[in-house]
């Protein structure tokens, strides 16, 4: 996931490895499933396959999926290969999987990353649908396969600049549910096409889902019916599951509490404790999609201390949380394919945060992103860091910050890019039924 605040900003590899690698491992795949189970307690084939796909796309061989390494390369023919295997047809530009594209040097995100200019690509496959009425249109449902590489500009510990940063749950886990879901539907008929995409430059300002919604393929933008974002779903913790953009239609709420409640889990429903919010902007490849009027959901399993870090390993991945996400999202994918009715969107305008005085201070925190209206929630504060030391805790709901009002998390941004580290500022936090003041010295932001 890109770090919030830059959703505005937004090689053909033929004869990597990786397609090799992804056929070989499957030939291996069973006794690699029984150590899965052993070391994991996974409890199921598809929990070791998702784990399989985590440990070899955040392996240190991909080098991070950093933008123009081989690494990336590696991981996007994986991706391809798994989608063939799949029996899914290819999507891209003249019966390609890769949807290739070039990106400049002076790309806000590449500039700021301090990366040079370069081709990356998109992998696209389709599932063509039955409904002579419905066939026309698609469901598409997204990841993003790319991550920092070795850290840098983008990290939040700076200190490990050069270490593989290997994004496990940003965003190995999310392609990993892509992949499972393409192998879920692709022995199904949905009524709409659904177009499988795993995007890349995501980490550098949504780059592949903004040429996509430009480029769209194999059908023009017109005939996206909705997206389906599928990024950080590898923590689930609690059963709390984040649906974000459920405000970009007005139809989403009600379907999604439906499908909780009934669907799956042996028609039992999948019984996630929903936290279903928001527009359909954000730090994602979904607010590409919102921006050309597109109804949007981004499932979301919630920031933590690893988010940006080198320590977000695959060994920290609650592999059956992915799956339960994965019958969760390829329910709702069919839901949408084979909906008669048109989704009624919801438009929103972009929220607009200030880039005067843009600056690196941090408070040390760790929001919770499914929203909480008048103020930001706290799901943890990182240890050592301003908040931390000033007595912030998780479960505060800031409300302000120095002469700021804390609204949302937009809110937020602002008044933190309206300081410097080292200011010392106010702190004005919700704590049960208390109002809490708490002075905080800003800290530098990955420090």
């Amino acid at each position: 996931m890109a770090p919030p605040g830059t959703a505005g900003v937004r090689d053909n590899y033929r004869g990597s490895p990786g397609a090799h690698r992804y056929v070989a491992m499957l030939a291996t795949s069973l006794l690699l499933a029984a150590v899965a189970f052993t070391a994991q307690d996974t409890g199921s084939i598809a929990a070791a396959r998702v784990l399989e796909d985590v440990k070899y796309l955040a392996a240190d061989e991909r080098e991070g999926r950093g933008f123009g390494t081989p690494g990336l390369a590696d991981a996007g023919a994986y991706v391809a290969e798994a989608f063939r295997t799949a029996g899914l047809e290819p999507g891209g530009p003249d019966g390609s999987w890769f949807q290739e594209f070039t990106v400049s040097a002076d790309a806000p995100g590449l500039a700021h990353a301090g990366l040079s200019g370069g081709t990356t690509r998109n992998v696209v496959a389709v599932l063509r649908g039955r409904d002579p009425a419905l066939r026309g249109q698609v469901v598409v449902v997204g990841a993003h396969y790319d991550h920092l590489g070795r850290g840098g500009a983008n990290a939040l510990d700076p200190d490990s600049t050069g270490s593989v940063h290997n994004g496990a749950d940003d965003n190995a886990s999310g392609t990993a549910a892509l992949l499972e879901i393409a192998r879920r539907l692709a022995a199904r008929e949905p009524g709409r096409s659904i177009v499988f995409v795993a995007f890349s430059g995501e980490e550098l300002g949504v780059l592949g889902s903004s040429y996509y919604t430009q480029n769209p393929v194999p059908a023009p933008v017109d005939s996206i019916y909705a997206m389906v974002n599928l990024d950080m779903v590898g923590r689930l913790r609690d059963d709390k599951l984040l649906a974000l953009g459920v405000e970009s239609a007005a139809e989403l709420r009600g379907l999604l509490d439906s499908l909780n409640a009934t669907g799956a889990a042996s028609n039992g429903g999948h019984r996630f404790d929903l936290r279903a919010s928001g527009d359909g902007w954000g730090p994602s490849d979904h607010a590409s999609f919102y921006a050309v009027h597109k109804p949007v959901i981004h499932f979301f399993t919630d920031l933590h201390e690893d988010y940006h870090r080198a320590t977000d390993d695959w060994d920290r991945i609650n592999a059956p949380g992915i799956v339960r996400v994965v019958d969760y999202a390829a329910d709702l994918a069919m839901a949408l394919a084979n909906r008669t009715a048109p989704l009624t969107f919801v438009d929103v305008p972009r929220p607009q945060v200030s880039t005067s005085g843009r600056s690196s201070a941090s408070l040390g925190t760790i929001p919770d992103m499914s929203g909480t209206p008048g103020g930001v929630r706290l799901s943890g504060v990182r240890a050592g860091g301003p908040a931390a030391v000033a007595g912030l805790q998780a479960g505060d709901i800031i409300i302000g910050l120095g002469d700021h009002t804390i609204a949302n998390l937009y809110h937020m941004t602002d008044a933190l890019n309206a300081h410097q580290p080292g200011d010392t500022v106010v702190v004005r936090v919700l704590r049960g039924d208390q109002e809490l003041e708490f002075t905080a010295v800003l800290g530098r932001r990955g420090s």
